[in-house]
């Protein structure tokens, strides 16, 4: 949002369908309606009475002597409390039948499986937090993990939580130079990683990369080496080790350290616009009940549920609903290494089949990409298993919301929209799928304890269907606590904006119902002859064509209107001509109206997207303006991609 345009953002999207959650799903829910009313009127007359209660659910070593001090930028949540996750991930299970149930179920690219209970998994993590020990890491160390999706990698994280060493996870893919600007700025002492890993039948160099990084990354002592795939690596004396050689001889006997609540569990690096990447920094107790209590009222999860999450565990989504959140509830979560379309188009229907999975937890990008390859492909596999279905990162619009809901929950399923970011650590806003009623394209209600609002940059409250921006008005216990080195940084990005909330960064309006529509990050909002429009909004729009697969719409400068709206859309099967051009601005036309008119539609093979499947807006608008990329480009999934709408563009 520019300087100074306190107007309101104009919501332009109408969706009036609702789905009310199926009757014989309500029955069994963990939340019903009674005990939904009961939490938020709780939450709200007492919130640190509610989270308080709520904090009896994990296991403390010692009870906390307040729920919170302070505010958002000096917050304290139950101070004077010790605890620690990988007890509550895995000892507190062990007494109980569940130490013989599946904790993480794994399969690799290739059709590799392991299965880890919960014991297995207690002795393996027991053995690597001996290992890191021996390697010289103590309590308040950083531990970078670079590592493919492999159980290896859940094992490294509870390792470093069990002797209170904050992990740094870095996304599979980086560049060495990502690598050494975060190993840097975390001051890391050792690193795990793996040879390579498997992605569409080829080995991603991982070692390489890291020894790279290396070469700048001076804090680095040590480093351990998964073998996963066999590739040839070079391994330097005194410094690199194979994981499967220090494990043989390590000691299963680990007791978890007693950590205070506010001790560091991980730092997860973001990226700027411009700038240095920011290393948001989560503590223990705050985060673990946050992840704890989401996981168990959104996903509504049951001791016999298959549970998948298809995220990346190097993005947070991996972080608080791929491990700490199913594991702190006894779960069995499963973890899948490759991509979703190799060796073709229904790996993950089949994966869904093969294990009955029951809840699935996906991206909007992966749905859109699942509707241009058809529904043939689901159709194949036998998914009358999924009970419940899940989407986060972005946005959904509603077109791919009802795709989802009749192909893959074939209209049985609730659908749990869920919004919340690296920063906040856990679900903010979702349906609860016994309780709430969806609306295509909405993530509904803030959960019990979250006091979300919607605002003008001058922070003053709007009325029911006018968009603004989307701001906390009050602490949560999963929220980041500063960023990692530069809590001035923290304070400038989040809460300088709005005086006395945290600002998300979201523009969103609420309905007549109470209902959140996320309208996408402020940023992406253009300002079109005066009118303030969301690029959600025109994105949801065009895809609501039967030929279109995916839209970004971007704005940049336009002598007349001061900006114009340009589009990138793919279509789901052929190539666009002038006709289908006309066709789509006259369909956007009808469907907001001339406000929204088009000046520009771009057909494109695929859009720049992070590797979480986020498109990367800022990338297209710089192409729109015919400018050179500038700022961190580091997250940038395919460069290819780029290149090959640049080269369009300057055809």
């Amino acid at each position: 949002m520019s300087a100074g345009s306190g107007q309101a953002i104009e919501s332009v999207l109408k969706e009036g369908r609702s789905f009310p959650p199926p009757a014989d799903f309500a029955a069994q829910a963990n939340v019903t309606p009674t005990h939904y009313d009961e939490m938020w009127r709780r939450a709200k007359d007492d919130p640190e009475g509610f989270w308080g209660e709520q904090a009896e659910n994990l296991h403390w070593f010692k009870k906390w002597d307040t729920v919170l001090q302070g505010g958002f930028a000096d917050a304290r949540w139950f101070a004077g409390g010790k605890l620690n996750a990988s007890y509550n991930c895995l000892d507190r299970h062990l007494d109980s039948w569940r130490k013989n149930k599946a904790a993480i179920v794994w399969e690799g690219e290739p059709g590799d499986t392991r299965v880890l209970r919960y014991q297995d998994l207690h002795r393996e993590v027991c053995k690597f937090a001996n290992v890191l020990k021996s390697l010289g890491v103590k309590t308040g160390d950083r531990v970078t993990l670079y590592m493919p999706m492999i159980p290896e990698l859940a094992i490294a994280m509870l390792a470093c939580a069990r002797i209170g060493a904050p992990h740094s996870i870095i996304f599979g893919g980086f560049s060495a130079d990502a690598i050494a600007d975060r190993n840097n700025d975390a001051q890391s002492k050792l690193v795990v990683t793996a040879d390579a890993g498997w992605r569409r039948g080829k080995q991603i160099e991982l070692k390489g990369k890291v020894d790279e990084s290396l070469q700048r990354s001076t804090s680095v002592q040590k480093v351990v080496v998964v073998r996963r795939t066999g590739a040839d690596v070079d391994m330097k004396p005194d410094r690199d080790y194979w994981w499967h050689e220090l494990m043989e001889g390590a000691s299963t006997d680990c007791d978890a350290e007693s950590l205070d609540a506010e001790h560091p569990l991980y730092i997860l690096y973001t990226s700027g616009s411009t700038g240095k990447p920011k290393g948001v920094l989560h503590t223990t107790g705050g985060y673990l009940l946050g992840t704890t209590m989401t996981t168990r009222w959104v996903f509504d999860l049951k001791d016999n549920d298959t549970y998948w999450c298809t995220a990346d565990i190097g993005w947070v989504t991996g972080h608080s609903y791929i491990v700490y959140g199913p594991l702190s509830n006894g779960a069995t979560t499963l973890m899948y290494e490759g991509a979703p379309n190799w060796p073709d188009e229904g790996r993950f229907w089949q994966i869904v089949e093969k294990y009955g999975v029951n809840i699935f937890y996906t991206a909007p990008t992966a749905i859109r990409a699942f509707i241009k390859w058809g529904d043939a492909w689901p159709g194949k596999y036998d998914l009358t298993s999924l009970r419940l279905l899940g989407t986060v990162g972005e946005p959904i619009n509603p077109e791919a919301w009802m795709w989802y809901h009749r192909t893959i929950g074939q209209e049985r399923c609730p659908i749990v929209d869920t919004w919340w970011q690296t920063e906040t650590g856990a679900i903010m806003i979702s349906p609860l799928p016994g309780v709430t009623a969806t609306k295509p394209g909405s993530c509904t209600k803030p959960l019990p304890g979250v006091v979300p609002d919607i605002v003008t940059e001058s922070g003053e409250s709007l009325p029911d269907n006018q968009g603004g921006l989307l701001v906390m008005r009050q602490p949560w216990p999963s929220m980041l606590r500063t960023l990692w080195g530069d809590h001035e940084r923290f304070v400038e990005t989040y809460l300088s904006k709005i005086e006395g909330c945290y600002f998300a960064g979201d523009g969103a309006r609420r309905d007549e119902d109470g209902y959140y529509w996320v309208m996408g990050r402020v940023d992406d909002v253009l300002n079109v002859a005066g009118h303030r429009l969301s690029t959600m909004e025109l994105e949801s729009a065009l895809v609501s064509h039967p030929g279109v697969a995916e839209a970004a719409v971007v704005g940049y400068p336009h002598d007349l209107k001061g900006e114009g709206i340009c589009c990138f859309v793919t279509l789901k099967t052929g190539e666009g001509g002038e006709e289908l051009k006309k066709e789509l601005i006259d369909h956007v036309r009808t469907q907001i109206g001339a406000i929204a008119t088009p000046d520009q539609i771009r057909f494109a093979a695929s859009v720049p997207k992070t590797r979480s499947g986020k498109i990367m807006r800022r990338l297209l608008r710089d192409i729109a303006a015919g400018k050179e990329t500038i700022g961190d480009t580091t997250t940038l999934e395919d460069y290819g991609v780029l290149a090959k709408l640049r080269e369009e563009s300057e055809g």
